[in-house]
C-alpha cells in the first residue's frame, strides 16, 4: 500500500498492513505497544492485532518526532499533551524550544569533538612510526591524564 493512502476509519488493519503502510517492521509496532505508544484496537478470531486508523497516525506522529529528535519518552509525554484538555499550543512550543536547546548543546559539544579530533589528526604524519610515538596516542593519554609508559 501506498504511504499516502487513506485508510477508511472503520478498517482495521493486522499489524502486518500497517507496519507496510506506515513503513516500519512489525517489531517496530510491538515495541511501540510495550511502551504504550499505540494500543491495537482488537484481536482477529485467529489472534492477531488489529489496528485503526488512529493507529497509523500515531505511528506517523511518532516517526515525524523522532526525526526531530524527540525520544520515546518525550513523544509518551507529547501525546499526553494532546490529550489534556488543559494544555494548549504553548506547552508543546515549551517542549519543542527545550529540545531545540538540548539538540544545540549536543552540537555544540559534537563540534568540539571534532575540533579536537581534526587538531589530533594534524599532528600525525601517517607514517610507519611505532604506537610508542604515535602523536595521537600521547596526545590522548596526556589529556586524561596519563603518564606514558614505555612497552
Amino acid at each position: 500500500m501506498p504511504r499516502g493512502l487513506v485508510v477508511p476509519s472503520n478498517v482495521h488493519l493486522t499489524i502486518g498492513k500497517i507496519a507496510s503502510v506506515a513503513q516500519v517492521s512489525a517489531d517496530t509496532l510491538r515495541y511501540y505497544e510495550r511502551e504504550r505508544l499505540i494500543t491495537p484496537a482488537a484481536k482477529s478470531r485467529g489472534g492477531y492485532r488489529l489496528y485503526e486508523r488512529e493507529a497509523l497516525r500515531r505511528i506517523r506522529f511518532i516517526k515525524q518526532a523522532q526525526q526531530c529528535g524527540f525520544n520515546l519518552a518525550e513523544i509518551r509525554a507529547l501525546l499526553a499533551l494532546r490529550a489534556t484538555d488543559a494544555a494548549c499550543c504553548r506547552d508543546v512550543r515549551r517542549v519543542a524550544l527545550e529540545k531545540k536547546l538540548q539538540l544545540e548543546s549536543k552540537i555544540k559539544a559534537m563540534k568540539a569533538m571534532s575540533h579536537a579530533l581534526t587538531r589530533l589528526i594534524k599532528e600525525c604524519s601517517a607514517d610507519s612510526r611505532p604506537l610508542d610515538d604515535c602523536p595521537i596516542l600521547a596526545a590522548l593519554e596526556r589529556e586524561n591524564g596519563v603518564k606514558r609508559r614505555g612497552r
